[in-house]
């Protein structure tokens, strides 16, 4: 094959030295199509998986799916959580405004600590979010750390509450032994002026949160307290009986208590 230059010189190429390129190039295209498609694929996965998950449709799991980890760090990190947070606690203050006419006494609202209240994130990125297995012993060591920050949202939910006249109660599957540290914590994120703080004793060690957080609750009823609403990162942290009025489940991606 010749073509020629502008000096009328014939120009020479073989064949293959045209091919090979065109076929590299064409191996570069369908391997960036295919990535691309593989990563809007593992999207609408997850997507799909994260919904199920925050219904409660998905049931008990012990980690995120593999593919998950880069989508559930992105959306921990990003603005989506903040938006999701924001309109738990939107739906939350609309619905105790309504609660607390008439009755402001012994109205109460109960709150889970963790990733409710207080954002284990940094813990949660050394477990890969969620993509290794929950370990007790670096969970204490993280508690013991006392340096969870709060979660905007709930922070200004709680003080929105608060001046309302709502009694506050902290429900937490944290354990007696870090009641100070837990305290601590709380009080440095800005929280203060809770009515109860309910931390499992020894008693409650090998009970599920679901049947720990029930009974807690029906103690609370006993003593007069009417339990208007319940907030929780985890579906254990609101099922089970007697319930709240209403319960508004926070975003969580990361992990599953049963």
């Amino acid at each position: 094959m010749s073509f020629k230059s502008s000096s009328n010189t014939p120009m020479y190429f073989h064949s293959k030295t045209l091919i090979v390129p065109i076929i590299s190039l064409l191996l570069i295209l369908l391997s960036v199509s295919s990535s691309s498609s593989l990563k809007t694929t593992h999207s609408a996965f997850c997507n799909s998986w994260a919904s199920s998950v925050e219904n409660n449709n998905a049931g008990p799991w012990e980690t995120i799916p593999a593919k998950c980890k880069s989508f559930v760090s992105d959306y921990m990190h990003g603005p989506r959580y903040i938006f999701d947070s924001e309109a738990v606690a939107s739906y939350s203050l609309a619905y105790a405004k309504k609660a607390i006419t008439g009755d402001v006494g012994n109205s109460t609202w109960i709150f889970d600590i963790d990733d409710t209240l207080l954002s284990n994130l940094p813990y949660y990125r050394s477990l890969r979010y969620g993509s290794d297995s929950f370990n007790q012993t670096s969970w204490d060591q993280w508690v013991e750390k006392v340096n969870a920050p709060p979660i905007p949202a709930s922070l200004k939910l709680y003080n929105k509450l608060k001046k309302l006249g709502f009694k506050l109660v902290l429900l937490t599957g944290r354990f007696e032994e870090h009641r100070k540290l837990t305290e601590k914590n709380l009080k440095l994120a800005g929280y203060s002026s809770w009515k109860k703080l309910i931390l499992r004793d020894g008693s409650d060690r090998e009970k599920t949160a679901v049947v720990y957080k029930s009974e807690k609750r029906a103690m609370l009823e006993s003593e007069g307290f009417k339990i208007r609403g319940n907030s929780g990162d985890q579906w254990s942290d609101l099922l089970g009986s007697p319930m709240a009025e209403r319960s508004f489940k926070h975003p969580n991606p990361m992990y599953y208590t049963v």
